[in-house]
């Protein structure tokens, strides 16, 4: 009776430890990014910027149009980061969020996504701007509360 209690027990552990050191999935099903222009090499999020208070309430200024009332981010990607558009990111989820460099983002931001509704918003808002609304953003993954991301999940960025 003992022999087979402790087969058992053997194999729940084994079984166990098969689920604990299985990678995750999503990381497997990453799509490659596209190249970054070169004009945006070395843009990263100010210092500090990804916690700052000052700088996540222009972000959310910007997010919800009050700073340009043709740039409101609310419209596509929701009040909270929930998708009122087809296509729009998912802010909410760390898994969606997290792959990209705070570079990439910044260009997406700044250049548009080409055959999305995803336009280019430089020009419309400034820098400053763009790093703002992406540290209001970047709260959507983290309960609703500032956190600098991990950079160890950001895909190494490309540039064209």
């Amino acid at each position: 009776m003992r022999g087979v209690l402790a087969l058992a027990i053997a194999v729940a552990f084994m079984a166990g430890g098969l689920f604990v050191g299985t990678p995750d999935v999503g990381a497997a099903k990453l799509k490659a990014q596209v190249a970054i222009p070169k004009k945006y090499e070395g843009k990263h999020m100010p210092e500090g910027g990804w916690t700052d208070p000052k700088l996540i309430a222009r972000g959310k200024e910007v997010y919800t149009g009050k700073v340009n009332k043709k740039v409101k981010c609310s419209k596509c990607h929701g009040k909270k980061g929930k998708p009122k558009a087809k296509g729009a990111r998912d802010f909410r989820k760390a898994a969606n969020m997290e792959k990209f460099s705070d570079t990439y983002w910044f260009y997406r931001i700044a250049d548009g996504v080409p055959k999305t509704l995803m336009k280019g918003w430089l020009g419309k808002i400034t820098e400053d701007d763009i790093w703002a609304v992406m540290a209001y953003e970047n709260m959507f993954s983290h309960g609703g509360k500032p956190a600098v991301p991990d950079k160890s999940k950001w895909a190494a960025p490309k540039f064209k």
